[in-house]
């Protein structure tokens, strides 16, 4: 397994339960200012935490870094089989095991806009993108096919919203390959083959003597592909065929991040004219003005993931933007926190604070679909804790569910 992710992590002490529920919570030792940060607080009336929310039971499935490897910035050797498959609860989002499906190292899934078919990467050193059906009647997979993705470490995957096209990111050789999609979901033909151009020349020589392909999507109106290289400090702008499934430069091909930031993931907001930028390597977030029909991103504002007096070692993972466009989160593996940010009205950010994931190296991180719930994925301390947001987008933990080596939260049909 690669060691892309291998920066050492601080050590834990374990907390009483202050929640009366017989499992160990997990917070990291960062001295006693960090701490403040990411402490439990106080919460009012106001915030909304005790009124119902509009989540509905629906499967979830859960990507994984699989035995007997440990895994990228792991500390211990997983003992993850695959995919695991879980139901909902919409009371307090708690999840239910309900299948675990045999894979090599899926850490990254994705489902089609019908959601009845589920793809997954297979981060291996060679890589390969795999697609499952989904039965409605009880939410399990079954595998369909498998093909190479020409490339190392596949690392993200995501499919085209018209369906018709699966695409992904290969970390250890920067390319971006896209695989036409079957009529029954499995995956075709490769139709194109992006590759990523790096100096080697980035302020984190470690991390950066490439290429590095981290995330592939494209924007809300499906006109553009966005593709992060940590490795180049840039986003790569591309256009997709719908008929041939060819790609081609954007007239705006590439938005550079600053040196040694290292662009990880990104996210459009629901206004279809502001995207957010998560630098892995700087733990920051790049705020962008976004003009759709150029596939342009203009910066606007850079702002930290951290609290200003945190001292240690730290890496950003995942960013996600709650459905009503008012809130965004981004996970930080080392201070084990999700950061918790308002969106004003012009698009910039505002810091709300941090919350601990009660766990360690919170890789994985997504929002149940009716914005009730956050899932934040603890890869090192095997749990997933399961948050509920409040209507001032502040979160409060629900539970925790206990699942080997989680990577990728994502939500499936409901029930």
């Amino acid at each position: 397994m690669e060691s892309r992710d291998s920066s050492a992590e601080p050590q834990v002490d374990v907390l009483q339960d202050t929640a009366g529920i017989s499992r160990r919570r997990l917070l990291p030792m960062i001295g006693a200012a960090g701490l403040a940060g990411i402490a439990p607080r106080a919460f009012s009336d106001d915030d909304g935490f005790g009124r119902p929310g509009n989540a509905v039971a629906r499967y979830v499935y859960v990507g994984t870094y699989t035995a007997p490897d440990v895994p990228p910035g792991g500390t211990h050797p997983s003992t993850a089989v695959g995919i695991s498959v879980f139901r909902l609860h919409p009371s307090d989002g708690d999840l239910t095991l309900v299948q675990v499906v045999t894979a090599s190292n899926p850490s990254y899934l994705a489902l089609n806009p019908s959601l009845t078919r589920l793809y997954s990467v297979n981060e291996n050193t060679a890589g390969s993108v795999s697609a499952y059906s989904i039965n409605p009647a009880n939410g399990h997979l079954t595998f369909l096919n498998s093909a190479l993705a020409n490339g190392q470490f596949t690392t993200h995957i995501s499919v085209h919203p018209s369906g018709r096209y699966v695409m992904a990111a290969n970390y250890g050789t920067g390319n971006v390959p896209v695989f036409r999609l079957n009529a029954d979901g499995s995956i075709g033909p490769k139709t194109a083959d992006f590759q990523g151009v790096g100096n080697g020349t980035g302020a984190n020589p470690a991390r950066q003597e490439g290429p590095h392909a981290h995330q592939v999507i494209t924007d809300l109106e499906a006109r553009h592909l966005f593709c992060d290289d940590l490795g180049a400090d840039k986003v790569n702008v591309l256009n997709l065929d719908l008929g041939t499934g060819a790609v081609s430069a954007n007239v705006v091909p590439f938005i550079n991040s600053a040196s040694g930031s290292g662009p990880r993931h990104m996210a459009f907001h629901p206004d279809g004219v502001h995207a957010y930028g998560l630098n892995e390597l700087a733990s920051t977030l790049n705020v962008f003005a976004y003009d759709s029909v150029r596939g342009a991103l203009v910066w606007m504002q850079t702002i930290s993931t951290l609290p200003r007096d945190f001292i240690g070692t730290n890496t950003t993972a995942e960013i996600r933007v709650h459905p009503s466009g008012k809130f965004l989160y981004n996970t930080n593996r080392g201070h084990n926190s999700v950061a918790m940010f308002e969106i004003q009205g012009d698009g910039t950010l505002e810091s709300l604070g941090w919350e601990s994931t009660f766990g360690q190296w919170p890789r994985g991180m997504n929002i149940e679909p009716s914005g009730t719930f956050l899932y934040a994925a603890n890869e090192n301390t095997d749990s997933i804790t399961v948050f509920r947001i409040g209507h001032n987008g502040r979160l409060q933990r629900s539970a925790i569910v206990n699942t080997p080596t989680p990577v990728d939260v994502e939500f499936g049909a409901p029930v």
